[in-house]
């Protein structure tokens, strides 16, 4: 069997409405008595409270301070970022995708590094305001070496359908076959070999105005060519 419910009745007669009066009363007064002990204890220890709000609001400021400091001094080092082909032949394949990356943010352009497994063929993903979105696909090789045409369409069928990019790239430190650069040309694949990065991170001029880049509405998403 449940239990039964416990249900409160309302008093009976004189005495229960007495009783219930006194009960009522006396817990009224208990009430005012913490309240005003409450008060009491609050107002005893108000200079310390406030000393407490004092100190955590000068916290949270030079917390704030050192924050933005740190977020100016990085957009000044970002600015200012040059990297020569030097350094880029002695970097790894990551390091190659990180400095992508900073290049990117120093022209302008909300990037993150995303390349490992299953990448789908991008290295670095960046959106800008106006331009939409970029998939760049980091080759990092040896001085001589050079980038085929399997990578253009490997970036190609997965620049739009995987990463609704409207523009993609392949960077490299080397050159590329004259068929890959065809057929990039050819199919909206841009590319960047190692003049162009030269250009682009020792001399400081934009990605987007080295491969001059329009602007795109975000509706208009890169399409594989049929």
């Amino acid at each position: 069997m449940g239990r039964k419910r416990l249900r409160l009745r309302r008093p009976r007669g004189a005495p229960e409405v007495l009783s219930a009066a006194v009960v009522a009363l006396a817990a009224l007064v208990l009430t005012l008595r913490m309240s005003a002990a409450a008060v009491g204890a609050l107002t005893d220890a108000w200079p310390f409270l406030l000393v407490f709000l004092l100190l955590a609001g000068a916290c949270g400021i030079w917390r704030f301070i050192r924050v933005l400091c740190g977020r100016r001094r990085d957009a000044e080092r970002l600015a200012a970022l040059r990297i020569t082909l030097a350094e880029f032949d002695s970097m790894d394949d990551r390091q190659f995708e990180h400095a992508i990356r900073d290049l990117l943010v120093r022209d302008g352009w909300s990037a993150r590094r995303v390349g490992g497994s299953g990448d789908q063929a991008a290295d670095v993903i960046s959106d800008h305001t106006h331009l939409g979105r970029i998939v760049v696909q980091a080759k990092h090789t040896r001085t001589s070496g050079k980038v085929g045409s399997s990578v253009m369409y490997m970036v190609k069928g997965t620049a739009g359908p995987a990463h609704r990019a409207d523009h993609a790239v392949v960077v490299t430190n080397g050159t590329f076959t004259r068929d890959a650069a065809a057929w990039g040309d050819r199919h909206g694949v841009h590319w960047v070999d190692r003049d162009g990065l030269r250009r682009w991170a020792e001399n400081g001029t934009a990605l987007h105005e080295l491969l001059r880049l329009a602007a795109r509405p975000r509706r208009a998403r890169f399409r594989r060519a049929a």
